[in-house]
Order: C-alpha cells, then sequence, then structure tokens
C-alpha cells in the first residue's frame, strides 16, 4: 500500500479574502497525483507564544499545529509583508516551533506576495531567517516573491500571469522533487 505525501500549507495572513491564501488555493491546480495537500487554517488560533507554558503539557491548539506539521512531508508558507517583516500571527506560530522538531531538515518552499510593484522583500528575508533558525530545507526553486500580486491573480484563485503560474509550477516541482527523494 502506498502512501501519500503531504504537503501542508500555511498563509501569513488571516485576512478574509486575503491574495496570500488565494495564492495557496491556486497552487493545489499544480500539486501532481499522490500527493495531499490542504492548507492549515488555524495560526489566529494559537496563543501568544510563551516559553512558561510550552512545557511538557503546551496548549492543546499548540500540540495539534505541532502534529499536523509533523505528519507532513513538507511545508509551503506564503505571507504578505506587514512593516517591513511578516505578520505577528505567522511570526508567533513559527514561534511555537523553536523548542520542538516539526520542522528540522523538513522542506520548505516560501512565497511573498506584495501588491506593490516592488516590496515583500523584507519579509521575504526575515521568514528566510527564521525559517534558516529552524534549520528547515529551503528547496532549490522554492523562493519565490510575487510583486503586483493583485494583478496575477482572480478572485478564483486561477493565476492570470505566465510568467508567474511558471514559477508556481516549478516551485512545486522543486518541492515535490524533494520530498520524493
Amino acid at each position: 500500500m502506498t502512501t501519500h505525501k503531504k504537503i501542508i500549507a500555511i498563509s501569513g495572513s488571516i485576512r478574509e479574502g486575503s491574495s496570500n491564501t488565494n495564492i495557496l488555493k491556486a497552487l493545489a491546480a499544480f500539486i501532481p497525483e499522490g500527493i495531499d495537500y490542504s492548507i492549515y487554517n488555524g495560526i489566529q488560533d494559537l496563543p501568544h507564544f510563551n516559553p512558561d507554558i510550552d512545557g511538557t503539557e503546551p496548549p492543546a491548539v499548540v500540540e495539534s499545529f505541532r502534529k499536523t506539521l509533523a505528519e507532513s512531508h513538507a511545508l509551503i508558507i506564503c505571507t504578505p509583508e506587514y512593516a517591513k517583516s511578516v505578520p505577528g500571527v505567522l511570526k508567533n506560530a513559527l514561534e511555537w516551533l523553536v523548542s520542538s522538531a516539526e520542522l528540522y531538515k523538513k522542506p520548505v518552499a516560501v512565497i511573498t506576495a506584495s501588491p506593490a510593484i516592488t516590496g515583500g522583500d523584507k519579509a521575504h528575508e526575515s521568514l528566510l531567517l527564521t525559517l534558516g533558525m529552524l534549520d528547515t530545507n529551503i528547496v532549490e526553486n522554492g523562493s519565490l516573491l510575487v510583486p503586483s500580486v493583485g494583478t496575477k491573480f482572480n478572485d478564483n484563485a486561477t493565476v492570470k500571469d505566465e510568467s508567474t503560474k511558471q514559477s508556481l509550477i516549478d516551485l512545486i516541482n522543486s518541492l515535490v522533487y524533494e520530498i520524493n527523494k
């Protein structure tokens, strides 16, 4: 019996109608057969990180989050840039993973989307630094900046821009290659 590989995706934005979540939905069209792909929608439920409550029995929502990531074979994060960094809700979620090993050497792809023609680079850099500290494996072709995001996707999670579409396909192919090695 073959076990499907699992890719979990996390949006750095919890805003309804988020372009980052829309990108993650659009990615589903490029996921090959044999890969289970899902978007984790619970980072807003995590309490503020506090090492005092991260002992032998961390909050149940934290345990569930960690278990979801531990059972995955790869992770995709798509985030906006807020105040030249990643949104606090995403940073908080990642802080809950510092003392555990759910992302250790796990293949990861990172997408940063910006409504501006330029922008997103500071959040992208910040996220890559954090993921490096967590000792993840940022896969080759697994790092993508998407400027002018509003012109590249429609509201139905479809990619309108061919160059962006190809970059997303390359990102998925690199991630799948890495988890199938």
